[in-house]
């Protein structure tokens, strides 16, 4: 992804962030000190460097859940310093607790950890104004260059030029008619710069597109596709630009044999630890249902699982009972039909308890696409609507996912499409390290009650 991708820029950001970390105790140890270097004793600082070590790693974790390294608020701008600032109130809590409530270290660093907080709070923000500064300055923007201009082409622009932090810049935009000859390619690039070149065309259709590409291997372009870099910059895939190709090269399912067979046991394990700890929560979560509407506490619905099979998931009533007397309906933001106490299980997704058994059972998996009903998937007929959908039933569907961290309730065919390009991009990349990364930022939006 150019000369400095998203995985580097996150790398050098978590690499600083440590940095800072680090420097702010050593700081906050010589203000104890009274500006007194050689107060500084070896068996001082390493007395501090494990508990503080421990706490960096756990106000790591926190950043990471907050989206302090999601590239998308690494702006110098009011989302940014919201989230910064929640940060580091949960951390200073967590701070607290720790020395206070578990003095395994036989250290309750008062003044210390108050410094450690002070310091490393002007510091970081000091630290991540630069970084941020430097990130969209000119000097580290990849120039590119996209031949062909399409729906997809026309809203991968725009979206990179919402978001520099990306470290790409549209130079230009060519048509493949405009780029005949070999020295007009090659002009262009040297005059503009250009370091990356996107092509919507499919240089397998054009023989003069690719005879113009092959020249231009000498002065060190990266070169993509348009679903490949797409895929990269805005993390889905869009199924107006690929055909079933694509599907062959990215999506056989037996390169994922041993992912899945560890997912299932992982998924077994969680689901009993979870399902005995929320155990004792049902009969305050049923009496508070009962107390609020009519109705059933549980109910069950059928969806379209694994390999289009039906099955019914299990959750807590969140809707007024008969909800849908008048036939299956979307679901939307801000639901009229849903209860008070709907809402606040929703916020904490504790509505989808439940669906552990749908986990233990092999129905669903912790991580997945969302299960569709089949009253939409046949019904409304998605499969014939939309290009590909059928292949999101591939895999075990999900309680969460990388489409419902990323996109709000699909409530019509424009929504379930763009769903669809997300969850492509999961049954491509789908891994642990990618998991593991959904299932924080879920627990970051149940945090910031915006359960989807």
């Amino acid at each position: 992804m150019g000369t400095l991708g998203a995985k580097i820029k996150r790398g050098l950001l978590f690499a600083g962030d440590i940095f800072v970390l680090y420097l702010s105790l050593w700081f906050s140890l010589y203000l104890r000190s009274g500006f007194n270097a050689g107060y500084l004793k070896l068996e001082q600082t390493a007395q501090h460097f494990i508990p503080f070590t421990i706490i960096y790693f756990v106000w790591l974790m926190i950043f990471y859940i907050i989206g302090l390294y999601d590239l998308h608020i690494a702006r110098n701008n009011l989302n940014f310093f919201s989230t910064l600032i929640k940060a580091l109130l949960i951390n200073i809590g967590i701070s607290v607790a720790f020395f206070y409530f578990i003095p395994y270290f036989g250290i309750t660093p008062k003044t210390i950890l108050f410094l450690n907080i002070a310091v490393f709070a002007a510091l970081f923000i000091i630290w991540r104004q630069i970084y941020n500064h430097l990130l969209i300055s000119g000097a580290l923007l990849d120039n590119v260059l996209v031949i062909g201009e399409t729906k997809e082409t026309k809203d991968l622009i725009k979206y990179i030029e919402s978001n520099p932090q990306f470290g790409f810049r549209i130079k230009r935009t060519v048509l493949p008619k405009d780029i005949e000859l070999i020295f007009d390619m090659i002009e262009r690039i040297v005059q503009d710069k250009i370091q990356v070149i996107v092509t919507a065309i499919d240089p397998h259709k054009d023989v003069n597109l690719v005879r113009n590409l092959y020249h231009c291997l000498p002065l060190n372009i990266t070169l993509f596709d348009l679903p490949t870099f797409y895929e990269k910059i805005t993390g889905k895939v869009p199924i107006s630009a690929i055909e079933e190709v694509w599907f062959l090269e990215n999506l056989m399912i037996e390169k994922k044999n041993l992912y899945e067979t560890i997912k299932r046991v992982l998924d077994i394990i969680y689901a009993l630890a979870m399902g005995i700890v929320s155990l004792p929560f049902y009969p305050f979560i049923i009496l508070a249902i009962k107390l609020d509407t009519p109705g059933p506490a549980f109910y069950k619905q059928k969806r379209v699982g694994e390999n289009s099979q039906i099955f019914n998931v299990y959750k807590f009533r969140s809707m007024i009972d008969a909800a849908e007397k008048n036939g299956a309906q979307w679901a939307q933001v801000n639901d009229p039909r849903v209860t008070k106490v709907g809402k606040f299980l929703r916020a904490l997704r504790l509505d989808e308890l439940p669906q552990l058994y749908n986990v233990l059972r092999g129905d669903m998996s912790f991580v997945g696409p969302r299960p569709e009903r089949p009253e939409f998937v046949f019904g409304v007929n998605l499969q014939r609507q939309i290009p590909f959908y059928q292949i999101r039933h591939l895999v075990k569907p999900g309680l969460t996912g990388w489409a419902q961290i990323n996109f709000e309730y699909g409530a019509s065919i424009e929504d379930t499409t763009e769903k669809l390009q997300y969850d492509l991009f999961y049954l491509k990349n789908r891994s642990f390290v990618l998991d593991f990364s959904i299932i924080l930022k879920t627990i970051r939006i149940i945090m910031g009650r915006g359960g989807r």
